[in-house]
């Protein structure tokens, strides 16, 4: 009879211990879903700042590229003005020259 009391007091403490280790698995189970939940959360808010990192480079490089264009074309477009305003000098002499000649 102990012998049969003994199997059962062994069963039972068998059963409590899956009990405790299947409560121990869903416990340890929430655990790390929450803490891959928050690692996620966190691997996408840096890819998110490292995304806006880069935009931002990318724009600044953009608009320095646009500055130095822009800085050469104004350049060429005052040496074109330098060229017509010089250009248009040496054309008032001859046409005042010709004027004259009309009106005397």
């Amino acid at each position: 009879m102990t012998a049969i009391s003994e199997a059962i007091k062994t069963i039972k403490e068998a059963e409590n211990n899956a009990d405790e280790l299947v409560n121990d698995s869903k416990a340890k189970s929430i655990e790390m879903i929450e803490n891959a939940k928050l690692e996620s959360a966190n691997i996408i808010k840096e890819a998110k700042e490292s995304a806006k990192d880069q935009a931002k480079d990318i724009i600044f490089k953009i608009e320095e590229n646009a500055r130095k264009e822009a800085r050469l074309i104004i350049d060429k477009t005052e040496k074109n003005v330098n060229v017509f305003e010089n250009e248009s000098r040496s054309n008032i002499d001859e046409a005042a020259s010709i004027i004259v000649k009309n009106i005397l």
